[in-house]
């Protein structure tokens, strides 16, 4: 595990790793986001990427999938195997919806496309650094423990643990859209609902965030022998399909410990 990678929530600015080929386009994103208030460091490929990563704590990176040796996609499914809540925006020229989705398949929070107005990629920063923060405040609406189906999704600290007491690693998209439907049990719960509790921003016909990120919750939660606890509703959207109940103190002990 390489620990170094954990974002850590501090005083300090947060920090924001650019990985980008282009030098203008390193530059350019590097002084809008130093303007912003942030601590932004660079790298030019994956290499240079896991140099700062090793020696920095980082909180959200804006990845390339268009990278000299290793590509972005994959960048992205290894830093996500380490860590499951630093913040991922992949930021490409890349325009099929392939592309969007097997990003977000790999586990980006996120996909903006070149040319894009940097407005709209500080928007979606903010929005993935706001739910760090407000995942790990004390007295936060997450500041709880839930139960369902055997499962204890612990809000503060933003895991899941099984019903061997085992975690279960979550992307965040993951977790925001998996406390949505624990925090509404039994309520149907439309894609532009989930698609802001997960992005802050309105839904759309093309967008499959939702959809890809309700398959890889499914994967985590269901058997094979049961019907899935996340059940479509068709033509209105989706729900949790279990009784949800506060977790004790003693709950899930081990995987807590």
């Amino acid at each position: 595990m390489h620990s170094s990678i954990l974002a850590t929530p501090s005083s300090a600015p947060a920090t924001v790793l650019v990985v980008d080929d282009d030098a203008v386009m390193r530059q350019r994103l590097h002084a809008y986001f130093s303007k912003e208030g942030y601590r932004v460091l660079a790298a030019e490929d994956g290499s240079g990427m896991w140099s700062i990563l090793a020696s920095s704590p980082v909180a959200l990176i804006l990845l390339d999938i268009n990278l000299p040796g290793q590509d972005g996609i994959s960048l992205a499914r290894e830093i996500r195997a380490r860590n499951a809540g630093i913040g991922i925006i992949l930021v490409t020229s890349r325009t099929e919806d392939i592309d969007k989705i097997v990003g977000l398949e790999v586990g980006a929070d996120d996909y903006v496309t070149k040319p894009f107005n940097p407005r709209l990629l500080l928007a979606r920063a903010k929005t993935l650094l706001r739910r760090t923060v407000a995942a790990q405040a004390p007295g936060s609406i997450g500041h709880r423990r839930l139960s369902f189906a055997g499962f204890v999704l612990d809000t503060e600290q933003r895991r899941l643990f099984n019903t061997q007491g085992r975690e279960v690693p979550l992307t965040r998209g993951e977790f925001s859209l998996l406390r949505t439907l624990v925090q509404h049990p039994g309520a149907v719960l439309d894609r532009d609902r989930l698609c802001h509790a997960i992005g802050g921003k309105d839904w759309s016909p093309a967008d499959r965030t939702v959809d890809v990120l309700i398959r890889r919750l499914r994967a985590k939660l269901d058997t094979d022998t049961l019907p899935s606890l996340i059940t479509t509703v068709r033509g209105e959207g989706y729900r949790l399909a279990a009784e949800v109940t506060a977790a004790d103190n003693h709950a899930n002990a081990a995987g807590t410990a």
